[in-house]
């Protein structure tokens, strides 16, 4: 457990035990429990008793059972300084000692807010999990920056974690591009063309995808209709015919989708490493194709499956609200679903700690992941009760959606250098960096342009569908990643300017200015707030603490003096908090994968 969680338990339930007291009492009742919630920013106070609940076993008026009550906790608790009613809420102050101690705990600790070792589960996410047909595209960004962030944060909250991905390397969509280049490459190469490999790949679906339309109009021209036309079109009975040839293990088709997947991987990883995300292990389609098979055999002996008279074996969740599922086609080959069954029980098998895994799938998938993850508890897998689909929503820029068959993709690579043309721009004009060479400008263009980038997708709930514009998110005001950027760099500034030496901590007999202790409540925060962030599998919960944060210390900075304050304690305290809210800020976008400048 986290210190600040601890101490905010201990008087949490100090204060409850003290108000079943005082209502004891005082009025003679008993009362089954105590209602808490922070104290509105509008009154006075630190947390708030809710008397309404308290009718129910004391008669009369809520300010008047609220002002006895608080009387008696300030007489009783230490820690409560004051107290105020409002209506029927009861609002107590908290000694500026509470916060001043638990500041002097926090101070020594840079990585204040993450839990110590892995405690908990070890889990499995998995994100990215790319097709080798074409680059990645906008929808994969934010795949890969929601699943990293979740893997990032779970191990913050003292999971043990492994990342993962399942690369899409077989299949018909693999042998178009493969066809397409043995038919119009002429040998083309990464080498030869200058392109990524990634990106040339993907040139030939695009171009397989032309070829094919202009074979079908041909057809229909010739008196064939649309739909037989597309399924005679010769084109893709040729990549259908190939697709025969690798499963049968033809070495020259092995050879050639060895060959092009190797373009791929090398393009990949480049945007991987320009995206800062990583993988702990990878899987891939074409090792785990035939694996779920033997599964549903079993499972068919022990009647969790049944076989149709064709041959074909399903499975029935018509009575979980589902319908009927198949799992093996009538020849015997499996579907995806069979495919992904199996794949998650390798992954046990692989790692036997795992006790969980995460999904990170966008929310058209909804309905695969409910089968699959009732199928594995039907089978008896004790682990596929913690077994969760991070569903997302689709990502829209504001030219419309994207169609990577017809090459409208955005692609994530060119998405990354505009965000950092973007952000070049918009310093310029802003003429924040003066004195700056030309490689630190660079440096910092890209680090503003990518932290801009990833904090607009990861403060939306990713649940939610995102309208994503580049010029909206690269703005140094507001709730945007260049702001918050910003105000960590203005601390540095601070910190330079200030050159603390000595002793880290203070007394705590202090007077604390109101935005010091408010600056102090949220920080005491950041725990929790890592801790709902890896129960909800939700980012955002991190990026809207870290904006609330920076708000709070620019309120502060606005409102107090403090390289210009004459009391040297208070200025010593001040420049330690500033410090200490500049950690955070860091530590919590490390947490979305977001890196901080020193300066700006």
């Amino acid at each position: 457990m986290h210190l600040a969680n601890k101490r905010m338990m201990e008087l949490q339930q100090l204060l409850e035990k003290e108000v079943i007291a005082a209502v004891k009492e005082l009025f003679n009742a008993d009362l089954p429990s105590v209602e808490f919630q922070p104290t509105r920013k509008d009154f006075e106070g630190d947390v708030t008793v809710v008397v309404f609940p308290m009718l129910r076993v004391v008669k009369g008026n809520p300010v008047e059972i609220g002002n006895k009550v608080g009387e008696y906790l300030q007489k009783n608790v230490a820690e409560i300084t004051k107290f105020n009613v409002v209506k029927g809420f009861l609002n107590l102050v908290v000694s500026n000692s509470y916060y001043l101690e638990f500041f002097n705990g926090m101070v020594a600790n840079p990585t204040f807010g993450y839990a110590t070792g892995s405690s908990k589960d070890a889990v499995m996410v998995e994100y990215s999990s790319p097709n080798t047909n074409k680059p990645l595209h906008l929808g994969h960004i934010r795949n890969n920056l929601l699943g990293y962030s979740v893997a990032e944060i779970l191990k913050a909250a003292g999971h043990k974690v492994y990342k993962t991905q399942i690369i899409n390397d077989r299949g018909i969509h693999i042998c178009k591009s493969m066809l397409a280049w043995q038919q119009f490459g002429d040998g083309e190469t990464p080498e030869s063309s200058g392109l990524k490999g990634d990106h040339l790949v993907g040139k030939y679906y695009v171009a397989f995808d032309k070829a094919y339309k202009a074979e079908i109009e041909q057809l229909i021209a010739k008196g064939k209709d649309k739909e037989t036309a597309a399924k005679e079109a010769p084109l893709l009975s040729a990549a259908q015919e190939m697709l025969r040839k690798w499963e049968a293990g033809d070495k020259e088709v092995v050879a050639l989708w060895k060959k092009m997947n190797g373009w791929v991987y090398e393009g990949f990883d480049t945007t991987y490493k320009n995206l800062g995300v990583d993988f702990d292990t990878l899987y891939y389609e074409s090792d785990t194709y035939l694996l779920g098979r033997d599964v549903v055999k079993d499972g068919l002996e022990k009647g969790v499956f049944f076989k149709k008279d064709d041959g074909s074996v399903w499975i029935d969740l018509t009575d979980e609200g589902l319908d009927e599922k198949i799992v093996l086609r009538s020849d015997g080959t499996a579907v995806y679903m069979t495919q992904d069954i199996g794949t998650a029980i390798q992954r046990v098998t692989d790692f036997p700690d795992i006790n969980g895994m995460v999904y990170t799938v966008g929310n058209e998938q909804d309905y695969h992941f409910k089968v699959l993850f009732l199928i594995l508890k039907k089978l008896g897998f004790t682990w596929a009760e913690k077994l969760h689909h991070l569903s997302y929503g689709m990502v829209d820029l504001p030219s419309g959606k994207m169609k990577s068959r017809e090459g409208t993709v955005v692609d994530a690579d060119d998405l990354m250098d505009n965000m950092t043309n973007t952000a070049a721009s918009i310093s310029e004009e802003l003429g924040k960096l003066e004195g700056y060479s030309k490689e630190e400008k660079q440096s910092l263009y890209k680090m503003i342009g990518l932290g801009a980038l990833k904090y607009y997708i990861l403060k939306v709930d990713p649940k939610k569908r995102i309208l994503f514009n580049p010029e909206e998110s690269v703005d140094f005001q507001g709730n945007t990643g260049p702001f918050i950027q910003y105000t960590y760099a203005r601390i540095q500034s601070i910190l330079r300017k200030a050159q603390l030496v000595g002793s880290e901590t203070v007394s705590p007999s202090l007077e604390l200015h109101e935005k010091e202790k408010e600056l102090l409540k949220q920080l005491e925060m950041f725990p929790i707030k890592i801790e709902e962030a890896a129960q909800a599998y939700s980012p955002a919960l991190i990026a809207n603490y870290t904006y609330d944060l920076v708000k709070e210390f620019n309120s502060f900075y606005q409102q107090v003096s403090i390289l210009g304050e004459a009391d040297e304690d208070i200025k010593k305290f001040r420049v330690l908090l500033s410090k200490k809210v500049a950690e955070v800020i860091k530590n919590a976008f490390r947490l979305l994968g977001v890196a901080m400048p020193e300066r700006m």
